[in-house]
C-alpha cells in the first residue's frame, strides 16, 4: 500500500474518532454524513478502532451538579525511591480505586505524567470531607513513595472529554 494511503487511514481514523468523541451515541448514519463518508466504511473504520484498542471505550458526560457529585483532582509528586514490582502491581490491579469505591469514590481519569507531578488522579465525590479521605487513602497505600499531594476541586467545567458545556453561560456566576 502506497505511503499516502497509509496517511488517508490514520486521516479517515482521525475524523471517526473526533467524530465519536463529540457524541458517541451517533448513528452510524450521522457519523457517515458528518465525515462525509459511506455507512460501510464508517463501520469498517470503528471496528478495526475497536479490534486494535485505539478505542477503548464509549462514555457519557455528566452535569456533576445535577448528579450530586463535585469532581476533584489530585496532584501526585513522588520521591525518588524507585517503585517495585510489587508496588507496581498494586497499581495495574487498581487496590486503591478499589478502597475509593467503598468510600463512594469514583475515579475517572488516572495519568502518569510528566512535570512537576507524577500523577494525576481525576474522581468524583460527594464532597470535599471524601475527597480528603481519599487522598489518605492514597497517601497510606503509598507510603513512603510520595513526596507531595495537592487536592484540587473542579468549580466549572467549560469543557469536559472534548464537549462543550451546555450550561457554559453558568461560568458568570464564578465571576
Amino acid at each position: 500500500m502506497a505511503k499516502s494511503s497509509f496517511k488517508q487511514i490514520e486521516k479517515d481514523e482521525k475524523k471517526i474518532i473526533l467524530e465519536l468523541q463529540r457524541n458517541a451515541r451517533g448513528s452510524i448514519d450521522k457519523i457517515a454524513k458528518r465525515c462525509n463518508f459511506s455507512r460501510q466504511k464508517v463501520w469498517r473504520i470503528m471496528n478495526k478502532l475497536e479490534k486494535n484498542q485505539k478505542i477503548w471505550g464509549y462514555t457519557a458526560v455528566a452535569d456533576d451538579e445535577k448528579t450530586g457529585v463535585k469532581r476533584y483532582f489530585v496532584l501526585i509528586k513522588r520521591t525518588t525511591t524507585p517503585l517495585t514490582k510489587d508496588l507496581a502491581e498494586k497499581i495495574i490491579k487498581r487496590e486503591v480505586e478499589k478502597s475509593a469505591e467503598a468510600e463512594g469514590i469514583t475515579i475517572e481519569s488516572s495519568f502518569f505524567v510528566h512535570g512537576n507531578y507524577d500523577w494525576i488522579i481525576c474522581f468524583t465525590a460527594e464532597n470535599i470531607k471524601y475527597a480528603k479521605k481519599f487522598c489518605g487513602i492514597i497517601q497510606n497505600a503509598y507510603h513512603g513513595y510520595i513526596a507531595d499531594l495537592s487536592l484540587l476541586e473542579n468549580l466549572f467545567s467549560i469543557r469536559n472529554n472534548n464537549l462543550l458545556n451546555p450550561n457554559k453561560e453558568g461560568l458568570k456566576d464564578f465571576l
